[in-house]
């Protein structure tokens, strides 16, 4: 099937563990598009970009339902039939995620920040200790 890779290839583009984009799969956060004769999970470049937008809300600590809204907003937002009032709704709700999401970014580049601070220290108490001669 042309355009279809399997889930070793996915695994490489993504860099997402086979185990973790099956279990992907089984909780119904992005399927693969579809299956070899064979039974092997076949993905479309669209569902390596749902798995890349999955691990981009991973680090914020989004729950699989939360992770499952944002992607049904999404897909929604792409649908030519949805009407106004509608896509107002999702924009709404998107905004929502987004909100949650600058705000738990600004908390990881606290703690990140709070660990280099930690590394810094040490690295100026390691450059302080003194060398002892060995004969």
């Amino acid at each position: 099937m042309a355009g279809h890779m399997q889930i070793g290839e996915v695994a490489e583009r993504t860099g997402l563990s086979l185990r973790t984009i099956r279990y992907y799969g089984e909780v119904d956060l992005v399927s693969p598009s579809s299956r070899s004769e064979g039974g092997f999970r076949l993905y479309t470049d669209g569902d390596v970009e749902r798995l890349e937008l999955v691990k981009q809300m991973k680090p914020l600590d989004f729950s699989i339902e939360e992770m499952k809204d944002v992607l049904t907003i999404l897909d929604r937002l792409k649908d030519e039939h949805v009407d106004d009032a509608e896509r107002d709704r999702l924009l709404a709700a998107l905004g929502e995620f987004r909100a949650r999401a600058a705000e738990r970014s600004e908390k990881l580049r606290a703690k990140l920040a709070a660990t280099e601070s930690f590394v810094a220290g040490l690295d100026v108490r390691l450059s302080h200790q003194p060398r002892h001669a060995t004969t």
